[in-house]
């Protein structure tokens, strides 16, 4: 049977000239967010079926690896102490990381995948406490692998993806480019599944359901809420499945596949961690 879970970042689609608007624009989406997933309960830690979690998962678009960590945000991992630490959007090649990841006690199976060709752009990094039984990037198509995208762990009991999903762009230049990328992204994560429970975290740049958008309405025709990219990811879930894992645990306020959720114990949204223009997810499974 096909079993998954989703941990999505939360962030809104905006537009390239609204990610320019600077440090006021990135504050202000940053307090709508955070009024919207501090109405969220405690953290839960326990499964419908009694089960306690066995793991943490943490996943982080950290919006530039290097600045993050210069305002401190190691000091959270350290405290939040996952088991498996996910990042995205990186920008810092392999032979650039900073020497301060070596800190992070019991984070020492570390992997990485950025471009090749586009210093400070994309890059996808996984930190685990235990060695995964085997490590690949990218989703096996060379059109899509040339931009450090995603990593695949597979673990006794599963097998984890971390993304960073093209983003449409502005103008919706790069729609097509999204729409091959589902369906290629679809079919990759469908194979995976079929083998092992499936989680998957990361930036998948997409608001599914009004639910997950400040302000919908205003974002009819931007990139992550056009109906091209809201019907492909609605096939993705269908086709892998999977559950948003939030959204399972608070139906009115993120994605799981139905044989996995009865081990589902939590999946927050950390709203007061800072030092990115995005919120950290974190998960507790009983795996």
């Amino acid at each position: 049977m096909t079993k998954g879970v989703v941990v999505e970042d939360g962030e809104e689609p905006k537009t390239e000239p609204e990610a320019k608007k600077g440090k006021a624009g990135a504050k202000k989406r940053w307090q709508e967010r955070a009024q919207f997933c501090m109405k969220t309960p405690p953290d839960q830690k326990t499964s419908p079926s009694g089960k306690s979690a066995t793991l943490k998962f943490c996943s982080w678009n950290v919006d530039g690896l290097q600045t993050w960590i210069k305002k401190k945000c190691l000091d959270w991992v350290k405290e939040e102490a996952p088991d498996i630490l996910c990042l995205q959007e990186t920008k810092c090649s392999e032979n650039k990381l900073p020497v301060e990841l070596q800190e992070l006690s019991g984070l020492s199976h570390q992997y990485w995948s950025a471009p090749s060709d586009k210093e400070g752009y994309s890059g996808v990094g996984l930190l685990s406490c235990q060695r995964p039984l085997k490590i690949s990037y990218g989703i096996g198509e060379e059109q899509h692998d040339q931009e450090g995208r995603v990593i695949v762990a597979e673990y006794d009991a599963f097998v984890l993806v971390t993304a960073y999903v093209p983003n449409a762009g502005g103008g919706l230049v790069r729609l097509k480019y999204r729409q091959h990328w589902d369906e290629a992204f679809c079919k990759f994560l469908k194979g995976l599944a079929s083998h092992k429970p499936l989680v998957l975290c990361g930036d998948l740049n997409m608001a599914h359901e009004e639910i997950a958008l400040h302000n919908p309405k205003g974002n009819r025709k931007n990139a992550g809420f056009t109906p091209q990219e809201q019907q492909g990811f609605g096939k993705l879930l269908q086709a892998v499945p999977l559950n948003d894992s939030f959204r399972h645990l608070y139906p009115d306020m993120a994605y799981l596949s139905q044989s996995l959720l009865p081990e589902l114990c939590g999946s927050k949204i950390r709203s007061k961690a800072l030092g990115s223009d995005h919120c950290p997810n974190t998960l507790y499974p009983a795996l």
